[in-house]
């Protein structure tokens, strides 16, 4: 029997693949569409991720980067923090997840081209597009069919504006070799140096208007990128997602479907990849429950430094001094990013 079926073949799920085939288990991916797999995302890897992948023996190209600046999006003001144990990575998310598929395929690990539809289980076995396993892995992203068929989605909260994620690459040279966040005073904008000649620019915002109208919101970062030399927009949303639980009987759920609180951090493939390897553990020891507690502390600081950033952003007099307070707290600034990183 196998010992997981995976629904999803992203880099949450070819991570716990890669993990369950290093521990000795069996491992099936089922994932419809066909490698690489594009998506929205800010496609810079924290420096935690960067050391996971490379544990996993997962070589990724991609441009190097120093740490996180923020800036004010109109008068120019920055602060800036710098990772202290090693650089973080800009990369494309299809060099990412193919990269993941190789040593997945190496590693003797199936995928298959199927989708999760309906998901049964008894206290000894989980069944699932037509196969039968001892635990079914739901890496089904954002918006996790699993999750919601299972009954575990968290309605949204009224009242509370709903986030989204878009995506544009620009053929230019990377003028930093930091993360640029821009705060203007409704939403971001995430600059992230991939390649020579390449940077990816991505906008969380609570208004659904095209890329450009969005844009206009950062004259200083506008200004640098050719016009009309943009690639195609993708999006994503809405950002929060929430989960009842992380284990479900048999079923147990990593990265997106996990819960998601928002980009705005940039460390959810951090905790992706690194869940990953806690629910395969716990899996292999024979205490699957255990992961809901391993998940919950993997991800605290994420989600509680994610919300109180939200919480005030989503407050004007408070979001326009998020940039100057940084600057002026330097170390409290650069203690923060290497908390994430």
């Amino acid at each position: 029997m196998i010992d997981l079926l995976i629904a999803g073949g992203g880099p949450a799920g070819l991570a716990t693949a890669i993990h369950a085939a290093r521990a000795g288990l069996e491992a099936v991916v089922v994932e419809p569409r066909p490698t690489p797999i594009d998506k929205a995302c800010g496609e810079g890897l924290m420096p935690g991720a960067v050391r996971r992948l490379r544990e996993l023996g997962v070589p990724v190209s991609g441009h190097p980067f120093a740490g996180i600046r923020y800036v004010d999006a109109v008068g120019g003001r920055h602060a800036d923090g710098l990772f202290r144990d090693g650089p973080g990575l800009g990369a494309r998310r299809t060099a990412l997840q193919a990269a993941l598929a190789v040593r997945a395929a190496r590693l003797g690990v199936r995928v298959l081209a199927r989708r999760v539809e309906e998901v049964s289980q008894d206290e000894h076995r989980v069944r699932a597009a037509g196969l039968t396993a001892r635990y079914l892995v739901a890496a089904d992203g954002l918006h996790s069919p699993v999750r919601r068929g299972l009954g575990l989605a968290v309605p949204p909260v009224p009242g509370r504006p709903a986030r989204y994620g878009l995506r544009r690459h620009y053929a230019v040279e990377a003028w930093s070799d930091l993360v640029e966040v821009h705060w203007s005073a409704g939403c971001e904008a995430y600059v992230t140096p991939l390649a020579p000649g390449l940077v990816g620019v991505a906008v969380l915002t609570t208004r659904q208007a095209p890329f450009d109208v969005q844009l206009a919101d950062f004259p200083l970062l506008a200004a640098r990128l050719p016009r009309g030399a943009g690639t195609a927009v993708r999006g994503a949303g809405p950002l929060r997602q929430q989960a009842r639980v992380r284990v479900a009987g048999r079923v147990l759920f990593v990265g997106d479907a996990a819960g998601y609180v928002d980009a705005l951090t940039g460390e959810g493939l951090t905790l992706a990849v690194t869940a990953a390897g806690e629910l395969v553990r716990c899996v292999r020891e024979g205490r699957p429950q255990a992961y809901e507690r391993a998940w919950r502390e993997l991800s605290r600081s994420y989600r509680m430094l994610t919300a109180s950033l939200l919480w005030a952003r989503h407050r004007p007099a408070l979001a326009r001094r998020i940039v100057p307070l940084a600057a002026r707290l330097p170390r409290v600034f650069t203690g923060a990013v290497n908390l994430l990183a």
